[in-house]
């Protein structure tokens, strides 16, 4: 052995021009990390791209092998004369490419230890090919004697040096094990060729005729050095442009995944190769820390354990590195393998959206689908499962139960007289009070509008348990709620129902606690009653009256009647009141004494008010003669704001003029909104219509009244008008009305006039009109010819007693 390597070194130091040599082994590590370089990429790659790959590092490879074999054959100085063969020496540059491109080949097929030592042998033997073969385009004045133990370890040297390459390089992804696989490779052949050279023994042979090289040593290493260098360069500048490419989409890739609101993670092998800024601030931790990590069952589990479909929707949960809450997610997973790049096998991209505000949204939502938006108390969506619930509860426990409907006393006028504001404000404080006595499971809950609920789930005796909870809460709704400096009154109305006496569901509860709060209202307010089977045909008749009568309006069964109003002197119809008049499918006529209040408990008086209005005024535009009409002003019309403006609209469309048109206030309805009553009224006056004042000496301080607003005509109630000569009494409060009338000169009507004593008594005192039976029944409007057309008769002429019989005719 050391006589082996002392003849390598002497070879190496006593027979090469040394420059030469470290030309040639600077070939030979250019080429060999370019080598490595090119076989990087195409051991990722596949198909066609893998072949073009392949044919460039085989290309690479073995001219680089070849040039560092022929400079270093150009470097040997023998002594003798030398040259080479042109066949011999082609013949080995083609067996050096092709050897390299069939060694990277099988290297690259599969990632495997036994592959990588194939390649290697492969490498190595092509090699030793491409010397030796060289060896025999060597010519010389001399006979080559050469010894096969030095030859055969040359090529186990240089089968050696191209396995270790391949094995250290394994994948050769990284610049440092592309350089260790490169100078491995180059020792491999370096060893192999200059112990190769020290294998020959030239035995000079003056008869051997050398051939004339065309080109000297200097000008050959030129040659081989640039071309050789030219298409190390090649392959370098692809690797270079691949590389560049690569890393410029790269870059626009992540620019791209950085930008989106989802998170992005790459998975390969069931761990994190890369993953964009989204998804690193959602498991709370840099890339760098994630990269390598297992992420499925350690970072993200799923809900489900189905197992994962490319394209379909998964949710689960992220739990992030630091450790916290684990995070909502929706998760689509995608293949990333595109057939074209070992890289890619098995890679899975993972699009990772963050439900934490979809999910805040959503319980948002269920949240307001369930409380009141105001109050934040259960709507009634909400009450009627939660009763229900509570139903099944104190069936299973024995507990008592009961429900509380309440109904808030003041809060309309509070609504009306001070703004939607202190409505609001009533309705939030009045939530606050039931929540702060209401304890769980019982629970309190808003129906709508002024109407709360509580409902009572304890363990004590009924009805006293509920009794007791009832007191509380009128005691604590009775207290005023400060507002805007001002403390607005507030009271409370309560009807109780109880399990299971009362009904054994939830909708039997809540229909006779609601029976009993309307009894409770019909008490005077302000106290609370319990259900009791009697209310329930008295109520339920109310509110069949009540649906009825709203459909009735919407189908048109209500109709108006006209009662005629004739001057006190003469007779003569100066006008009419409208009155309403219900005509029902299956109860016949039904009078305003009975559907009145409903429609006014219902909230349909204002509807039943408009239609009134409109109806008449159409009616006496279609007299032939311009006389008033008269029409009932409800109180929740006189203080509806947008009285005027309906007022004019409707004198618009009608065509009637306002002057014509005399509505009819009470003075009880003034009083509920004094100031609000008086601006309506002196809007109204602006408009040209008359105002009145009906039922008058029967409401609050009537000469206060008429000091605030110059009333166009003064109604005496027909109380007092019916007792004149039969009280005293009556008789001089109307003589003292009338008197007050023609002292103000405002003009008295005097109401239900009914006898010829009365027409006597009434023109005698100086009554401007008259109302009643003795001058004509309330009739429909295609019975009021008599009267409306130009050539009408008089109420009464003659005397009192024939006027009536003429005035009887219309009804």
């Amino acid at each position: 052995m050391g006589a082996c390597v002392l003849k390598f070194l002497t070879c190496l130091t006593t027979q090469h021009d040394l420059r030469l040599v470290l030309v040639a082994g600077l070939v030979c590590i250019a080429g060999c990390f370019t080598t490595f370089r090119l076989y990087s990429r195409m051991r990722g790659a596949r198909g066609v791209v893998r072949s073009a790959w392949l044919l460039l590092t085989g290309l690479v490879a073995g001219s680089s092998v070849w040039a560092t074999h022929f400079i270093a054959m150009v470097a040997y100085t023998p002594g003798l004369k030398t040259g080479y063969s042109p066949t011999g020496t082609l013949l080995s540059l083609m067996i050096a490419a092709l050897f390299m491109a069939s060694g990277f080949a099988v290297a690259s097929a599969q990632r495997s230890t036994t592959n990588d030592f194939a390649g290697g042998v492969l490498l190595g033997l092509g090699v030793a090919a491409m010397h030796y073969t060289g060896m025999s385009a060597f010519v010389t004045q001399g006979q080559l004697v050469w010894e096969h133990a030095t030859v055969g370890l040359s090529a186990i040297l240089g089968v050696a040096g191209a396995t270790a390459a391949l094995v250290v390089a394994g994948s050769a992804r990284t610049m440092r094990r592309q350089a260790l696989g490169g100078g491995l490779l180059c020792l491999g052949i370096v060893a192999l060729h200059f112990t190769g050279m020290s294998a020959i023994t030239i035995v000079p042979d003056a008869t051997i005729a050398v051939p004339d090289q065309l080109l000297s040593g200097a000008m050959l290493t030129l040659a081989v050095v640039s071309i050789t260098g030219m298409i190390i360069l090649g392959g370098l500048g692809a690797v270079a442009i691949e590389s560049q490419t690569s890393r410029s989409a790269l870059e626009r890739i992540r620019r791209l995944a950085n930008a989106a609101y989802e998170g992005l993670v790459v998975v390969q092998s069931g761990k994190i190769n890369d993953a964009n800024a989204a998804f690193c601030e959602l498991a709370g931790a840099p890339l760098a820390e994630l990269v390598g990590r297992p992420l499925l069952g350690a970072i993200l589990t799923f809900d489900d354990t189905n197992p994962n479909r490319e394209g379909v929707r998964r949710e689960g949960k992220l739990q992030p590195v630091a450790g916290g809450r684990e995070i909502p997610v929706e998760v689509f997973s995608r293949l990333m393998d595109d057939g074209a790049r070992i890289e890619t096998t098995g890679l899975t991209v993972l699009a990772i959206r963050d439900l934490r505000e979809r999910r805040a949204a959503e319980e948002k939502i269920r949240y307001l689908a369930e409380h009141d938006g105001l109050t934040g108390l259960p709507n009634r969506n909400s009450l009627q499962s939660r009763l229900v619930a509570a139903v099944e509860r104190v069936e299973a426990s024995g507990e008592s139960l009961s429900v509380i409907c309440i109904d808030l006393d003041h809060f309309k006028e509070a609504n009306d007289q001070h703004g939607h504001q202190a409505g609001d404000a009533l309705l939030v404080e009045t939530a606050r009070r039931l929540q702060s006595v209401v304890q769980a499971p019982s629970f309190a809950a808003r129906l709508g509008g002024d109407e709360f609920i509580v409902v009572q789930v304890a363990g004590g005796d009924q009805p006293t348990a509920a009794a007791e909870l009832a007191g509380r809460l009128i005691e604590m709704l009775s207290v005023p709620v400060p507002f805007d400096g001002q403390e607005l009154s507030l009271g409370s109305s309560l009807g109780v129902s109880l399990y299971p006496d009362d009904g054994r569901t939830a909708e039997a509860l809540m229909a006779n606690a609601d029976m009993a709060l309307y009894r409770a209202k019909e008490s005077g307010r302000g106290v609370y009653r319990f259900f009791k089977r009697e209310m329930d045909d008295t109520i339920r008749e109310r509110r069949n009256l009540a649906r009825d009568l709203r459909q009735g309006i919407a189908d048109g069964e209500l109709v108006v009647h006209y009662q005629p109003l004739a001057r006190a002197t003469d007779g003569e119809v100066c006008g009419f009141e409208a009155l309403v008049r219900w005509k029902h499918p299956t109860r016949g006529m039904i009078p305003p004494l009975e559907f009145i209040p409903v429609a006014e408990e219902n909230g349909l008086i204002g509807a039943l008010g408009d239609w009134v209005l409109r109806r008449a005024c159409a009616d006496a535009v279609s007299w032939e003669r311009p006389l008033r009409i008269a029409v009932n002003l409800s109180p929740i019309q006189l203080h509806n704001p947008a009285l005027p403006s309906l007022v004019h609209e409707v004198l618009i469309t009608s065509g009637l003029s306002p002057s014509r048109l005399e509505l009819e206030i009470t003075e009880s309805a003034l009083f509920k909104d004094y100031q609000r009553a008086l601006d309506n009224l002196r809007r109204l006056k602006a408009l040209g219509v008359r105002i009145a004042m009906d039922d008058f000496g029967t409401g609050f301080s009537s000469l206060s009244t008429l000091q605030s607003f110059p009333f166009d005509k003064i109604k005496i109630d027909k109380s007092f008008v019916e007792n004149i000569h039969r009280h005293d009494r009556a008789t001089v409060i109307v003589r003292a009305v009338l008197g007050l009338g023609r002292s103000l000169e405002i003009p008295v009507v005097a109401e239900g006039v009914e006898t010829d004593e009365q027409i006597l008594f009434l023109r005698g005192e100086n009554c401007t009109e008259l109302q009643g039976y003795a001058i004509g029944r309330p009739a429909p409007v295609d019975a009021l010819d008599s009267w409306t057309m130009t050539n009408a008769v008089s109420a009464f002429t003659e005397a009192p007693s024939q006027s009536r019989r003429k005035a009887k005719r219309p009804a």
